[in-house]
């Protein structure tokens, strides 16, 4: 869970990004599971939106595996009235941008991987703050890690113990 802090710091890198892009309609983080992060989508629902991306991302990753160009980076749609461009933000997340028609290319991507690239430390180092504060638990099925202890009997020195294989 993200803490309030880091939200409105995605929010923020979100709005610059609509300031140094004024083409741009529209900007989407989110999970790689399509749950919404922090959403700037005047007009388009964010949570459609967020699992339509996911299911565009795993389509986008089975195809860079299959060619062999390695792991996921950006993914750019272009429709009759705009684009619709997705990038990589860290481990766990996808930054996706809503442009219109006329928007310099080259500018959207470099400012679409810029701010993915902050985007993705946010919620790195968030999740890893999150992952430092959980008290660890056992996974399902795990081993106690000692059983409870008993008390210890005297034992009869070994010399003196005879087994049935002794002779």
């Amino acid at each position: 869970m993200l803490s309030e802090e880091d939200l409105q710091a995605v929010l923020e890198e979100l709005r610059r990004l609509r300031t140094r892009v004024p083409q741009l309609t529209g900007a989407l983080a989110a999970g790689v599971d399509g749950l919404v992060v922090a959403h700037d989508t005047p007009g388009v629902d964010p949570d459609g939106l967020s699992a339509l991306t996911a299911a565009a991302l795993g389509v986008a990753v089975r195809v860079s595996d299959a060619t062999g160009h390695g792991g996921f980076r950006e993914l750019l749609v272009r429709g009759e009235g705009g684009y619709v461009a997705t990038y990589a933000a860290g481990r766990t997340a996808v930054l996706t941008l809503l442009a219109e028609g006329r928007v310099n290319v080259g500018r959207l991507h470099l400012e679409g991987r810029r701010a993915g690239a902050r985007i993705g430390e946010l919620l790195d180092a968030a999740e890893a703050t999150a992952r430092a504060r959980r008290p660890s638990r056992r996974a399902l099925g795990a081993v106690s890690p000692a059983p409870p202890t008993r008390p210890r009997t005297t034992r009869t020195p070994s010399a003196d113990v005879r087994t049935a294989t002794d002779g």
